[in-house]
C-alpha cells in the first residue's frame, strides 16, 4: 500500500458524474483551504470504471485511489456528515469525508467537511503531523 496523501481528496458520486462536475467541486473545496502538499483522489472501490472519476483524476494530475468498504468503515466514526441514502448503499455515513480521512492515514483531520454539487460529493483530510515533515 502507497504511503497516505499529504492531502487527500475524498469523492463520492452517482453513476455517470461528470468529469466537468468533479474537477469543479474538487477545485472549489481546494480554494477553501490555504495549504500544499502531495494531494491524491480517494473514493469507494464500488466507484471502479466511472470514466468520470478517472477523466477528472487525469485532468486534475492527481492519482485515484479505490478503497474498500473496510477502510471507510474504519473511519466512519470521525465523519461529520451523514447522509441515510449513502449509509444504505455503502454502510458509511459520507463516501467523500470516509474516504478523505482514510486516505490521508491514522489521526487525519477533516479540513474540509463534505460539500456537493451536481450528483458530486467532495471532502479534504490532512495526513497526522509527524514532526513537521511534509
Amino acid at each position: 500500500m502507497s504511503a497516505p496523501a499529504a492531502l487527500a481528496i475524498g469523492v463520492g458520486c452517482r453513476k455517470g458524474a461528470s468529469s466537468a462536475a468533479i474537477i469543479s467541486l474538487v477545485r472549489s473545496a481546494l480554494e477553501r483551504i490555504a495549504q500544499s502538499g502531495a494531494s491524491a483522489l480517494f473514493t469507494t472501490d464500488a466507484k471502479k470504471g466511472e470514466t468520470g472519476l478517472e477523466e477528472a483524476a487525469a485532468t486534475l494530475d492527481m492519482p485515484l485511489h479505490f478503497l474498500g468498504v473496510d477502510a471507510l468503515k474504519a473511519v466512519a466514526a470521525e465523519a461529520q456528515t451523514h447522509s441515510p441514502r449513502v449509509e444504505a448503499l455503502f454502510g458509511v455515513p459520507s463516501v467523500a469525508e470516509t474516504a478523505a480521512l482514510a486516505g490521508a492515514g491514522p489521526g487525519a483531520v477533516l479540513i474540509v467537511p463534505r460539500i456537493s454539487g451536481e450528483g458530486v460529493t467532495c471532502a479534504i483530510a490532512r495526513a497526522a503531523s509527524e514532526g513537521g515533515a511534509a
